[in-house]
């Protein structure tokens, strides 16, 4: 099962805002129908947004014609489409960086060539993505004791990359290789991916899992219940500093006040090494209907204030390790030699 792909000229991908209770697949021809799936949430977690992005790109030139005589006009007009749909996850901006560089060296080219070259190189974004998943498990397990119990927030597995996962990547490949493993999932609120997706996806391929509301991982940690907390990133600054779903910075600080690990897995695709900390990492910002409107029934009093930010930022000081394709990271964070960018 695949949350993203590239099948006959379209973007197959399910439609993640009608999960747990249906499973549907969209099929998307045009780059603007795309990035509405984007908005709406139908596509997320960082890595499928970036390849989301890149199939984007080529969706918007298999729209070209004859009349459109200016490629570098029209494709910019396709990627900041793209750029404009959420701020915050880094690899949506590296796969359109990697998409508009591919399509630049390509000048004087004929259209066909762009075309087939650029599906080239958003096929490798995604053929990638689903390795480098694979060598965040592979090298994440070296982390996690034979049994062991794991707190994890938001969703972070098949749902969002081309492979297995980012934390829950890691998960699976334990229990591949014969741990035994016990997830506990925050629901996350407001829009409940962890129950959602998270407790879906786990419970579907046979994990044991125990989802928890948000507000309950304080006092499984003090009862000795969590021996590591194991998160993905959508956005990483050069000295550690990790953005992620609105939360995380709350487990990070009670995991250091109970003396539990506290981990970061992501591809090298999230680091942003043009930013020297979170403090400059854009954050969204969401429709406080998400906030007063839960579970489908209003939920709070007309008129009132809502400050919904999708994301926090949690402080390298409070990482334990990062958990990379290439290798773990641990303290002082800023030497990431090994990490490609782009």
């Amino acid at each position: 099962m695949k949350s993203i792909e590239w099948v006959d000229g379209k973007v197959r991908l399910i439609d993640q805002t009608k999960l747990p209770e249906e499973l549907v697949y969209l099929e998307i021809s045009d780059h603007l129908e795309l990035c509405e799936a984007i908005k709406k949430l139908k596509v997320r977690g960082a890595p499928a947004i970036g390849i989301a992005g890149a199939f984007g790109v080529v969706l918007g030139l298999n729209k070209m014609n004859d009349k459109i005589f200016n490629i570098n006009n029209y494709i910019n007009k396709v990627i900041d489409d793209l750029r404009s749909t959420r701020p915050t996850a880094r690899n949506l901006f590296w796969a359109l960086d990697r998409m508009y560089k591919k399509i630049c060296s390509l000048s004087g080219e004929s259209m066909g060539k762009v075309k087939k070259e650029s599906l080239k190189e958003a096929l490798d974004i995604y053929m990638e993505d689903e390795e480098m998943s694979r060598k965040i498990g592979e090298n994440g397990v070296e982390l996690l004791k034979d049994e062991c119990s794991i707190l994890t927030h938001c969703n972070t597995g098949f749902l969002v990359t081309a492979g297995i996962g980012t934390a829950l990547g890691i998960v699976y490949t334990a229990v591949e290789k014969g741990k035994k493993v016990r997830v506990y999932a925050d629901e996350t609120r407001p829009l409940l991916q962890g129950a959602r997706l998270t407790a879906w996806e786990l419970e579907m391929k046979g994990i044991d899992v125990t989802l928890i509301c948000d507000n309950t991982a304080a006092f499984l940690m003090k009862k000795g219940m969590v021996d590591c907390v194991i998160v993905g990133a959508d956005r990483i600054a050069s000295n550690g500093d990790t953005a992620n779903k609105v939360g995380t910075y709350n487990l990070a600080v009670l995991a250091e006040k109970h003396n539990i690990p506290f981990y970061v897995a992501a591809p090298h695709s999230t680091f942003d090494f043009s930013l020297k900390n979170g403090d400059e990492i854009p954050i969204e910002e969401r429709n406080p209907e998400e906030v007063y409107m839960g579970f489908g029934k209003r939920r709070a009093p007309d008129n009132i204030n809502v400050f919904n930010p999708a994301f926090d930022v949690t402080p390298n000081n409070l990482i334990t390790a990062f958990v990379t394709e290439e290798k773990i990271f641990y303290p002082p964070y800023g030497n990431w030699g090994g990490l490609k960018n782009y």
